[in-house]
């Protein structure tokens, strides 16, 4: 740490994933990075934060560990605290309000991190929403599932992600599987699963929806089309994600239903990340992270929309007036046509190598961005049933979604010879 610290900082909390560019966009202003860790030892499950990019490093891993975090953070003068990604929503929520910083507070910070209650949350404030219920009993599920009166019903983890353990049941007994595989698991985030989420499907295409706000002024990001593919045994996985024209529907209307999704959860500074079903009824939440997006990568978002949702976040929190003038109420500008596909596999065993050869040609493919590993020698690959377990993620840009499309079949011809497995 420096022995003259500068007057002002910024406070990461949980820097996972992608949150090195929350410290690259608020260097940017001139405000360095202090994190903390909202537990005892780091979440080994995600792309880990390094303590040398960092000014201070603080862990604070329960509630009686908030005073001592607060009266050391104090010291260092933040001007904010933010959510490096979803494990650290809650923390960075309290930390913010007991420092007396610009935040979205802890009366809804429940809502925002537990999604039973985030869609009561919606539900009583009448925003459409999925009909629900939570429980640790299987049977309980299976029962609410078949007095629903329609099928299928979804189950998932009340708190996971990266669509971790998600289930889409058509039979009660499928209910009673899902459940008993869910509270026996953990989440993505090394928790355990106590009770499990039952919801009514919600029928239509799935979008992904990004804001940032300022003092309750959203401004939209970016919008994707996540277009998915069944599986089997009740599982669908991401396929291709297409950035949306924001001059077309359905971006309008979904704009428009996230204005109101964020202000009932209270999300009124900051990134935040949602999905959205378009039913045929109108759009209605799966989810919502006050967050940034996980999959958000800088320098790809910089080529086909000009920045990224970090840099938004760094200039909402140090000038928030100038960014509601000049961005509430605004969307995004693509450059490019872009898309994001999560290559599935059919493989199971351990990488024995790399063949370069295939990486080069899927690299210099025309729309081909970047081409990111997953896998390597020595690590086991197997069936992709998540995005975690996706091996290989290609990042697309070029003249439009044709030229796009012409590319992932030569990527879906070339996929399964990259690895040489043993």
């Amino acid at each position: 740490m420096a022995s003259n610290p500068p007057s002002k900082t910024v406070v990461i909390v949980d820097g996972y994933s992608n949150a090195p560019a929350l410290i690259d966009a608020f260097a940017a202003h001139g405000y360095p990075a202090v994190h903390v860790l909202g537990s005892a030892e780091p979440h080994a499950a995600m792309v880990q934060p390094r303590p040398e990019d960092y000014m201070d490093w603080l862990v604070c891993p329960d509630e009686a560990a908030v005073p001592t975090a607060v009266d050391r953070l104090a010291t260092l003068d933040p001007i904010a605290v933010i959510p490096g990604q979803e494990p650290g929503v809650r923390l960075a929520d309290t930390l913010g309000e007991r420092l007396g910083l610009m935040g979205n507070g802890t009366a809804l910070s429940r809502a925002r991190r537990d999604k039973y209650e985030m869609i009561e949350t919606l539900r009583a404030a009448g925003i459409r929403c999925a009909e629900q219920m939570k429980t640790s009993s299987a049977q309980e599920a299976a029962d609410w599932a078949r007095a629903l009166g329609s099928s299928p019903v979804v189950v998932k983890p009340l708190a996971s992600a990266s669509a971790d353990n998600v289930y889409i049941c058509h039979t009660p007994d499928e209910v009673t599987t899902a459940v008993g595989r869910i509270l026996a698991s953990t989440t993505v985030f090394n928790e355990r699963n106590t009770e499990v989420l039952v919801q009514s499907f919600l029928s239509g295409p799935e979008f992904s929806v990004d804001t940032v706000s300022a003092g309750g002024a959203h401004h939209l990001a970016d919008v994707w089309e996540s277009r998915r593919k069944a599986i089997g045994g009740g599982r669908q996985i991401y396929d291709m994600a297409v950035l949306l024209n924001p001059g077309t529907e359905p971006v309008t209307t979904l704009f428009s239903y996230v204005r109101e999704v964020l202000d009932a959860l209270g999300i009124r500074h900051g990134a935040a990340h949602a999905e959205i079903i378009m039913t045929p009824q109108g759009p209605a939440l799966v989810e919502i992270g006050a967050r940034m997006n996980g999959a958000m990568i800088p320098d790809f978002y910089d080529t086909v929309l000009g920045t990224n949702a970090a840099r938004l976040v760094a200039h909402a929190y140090t000038r928030p007036e100038d960014f509601a003038r000049t961005h509430g109420g605004q969307v995004y500008r693509p450059l490019r046509a872009a898309a994001v596909y999560e290559v599935p596999t059919a493989l199971d065993g351990i990488v024995e190598s790399v063949d370069e050869a295939v990486l080069d040609k899927l690299s210099t493919l025309p729309s081909v961005y970047a081409v990111s590993l997953r896998s390597g020698p020595g690590k086991r690959i197997r069936p992709t049933t998540d995005l975690t377990s996706s091996p290989l993620r290609v990042l697309m840009a070029g003249a439009d979604e044709e030229a796009l499309l012409r590319d992932r079949a030569v990527i879906d011809d070339l996929k399964d010879l990259l690895y040489r497995m043993r």
